[in-house]
């Protein structure tokens, strides 16, 4: 007795295989919107008004940035155009993961004299800074830094 292969059997695959398809995509869709905020400006029209002067006054500075990840410590080195070390006004910094803010910490970052040091223990992978400082003029910088953690 040979068992035949009927419409409804290829309806029942059919059904099967699209369902786990979409069950999938609608999982992987749930977790991206409930791990990122997806925001990074209230406003997107007002902010890109403001855009253009904003990213001159900030390339005006001539400030590179670097950061570091070294024994417990991250280290935030702000350079000149002549490369010299740059002391700002005020620092905002948030250590998080790329893809979502469920890591994200605010630590309290120190000047030494040559580089902003803040004492945290990071997990492998990528992470970013995002950090906002005010130059001694009054202009605000913004960036977002990559910080690669390996042990």
């Amino acid at each position: 007795m040979t068992k035949q292969l009927t419409g409804r059997h290829v309806l029942m695959i059919f059904c099967g295989a699209f369902g786990i398809i979409i069950g999938v995509n609608l999982l992987l869709a749930w977790s991206a919107v409930s791990t990122f905020p997806g925001l990074e400006v209230k406003n997107s029209y007002v902010a890109s008004q403001q855009f253009d002067d904003r990213k001159a006054a900030q390339e005006a500075l001539g400030w590179t940035v670097r950061a570091d990840a070294a024994e417990g410590e991250v280290i935030l080195r702000f350079t000149d155009a002549q490369g010299l070390p740059v002391r700002v006004g005020a620092l905002d910094a948030v250590v998080g993961r790329a893809t979502h803010v469920a890591d994200d910490i605010r630590p309290e970052f120190i000047f030494d004299g040559v580089a902003y040091v803040a004492p945290v223990h990071l997990a492998d992978g990528n992470w970013n800074i995002r950090l906002t400082a005010l130059a001694e003029n009054g202009t605000q910088f913004s960036q977002r830094v990559i910080l690669h953690v390996k042990r």
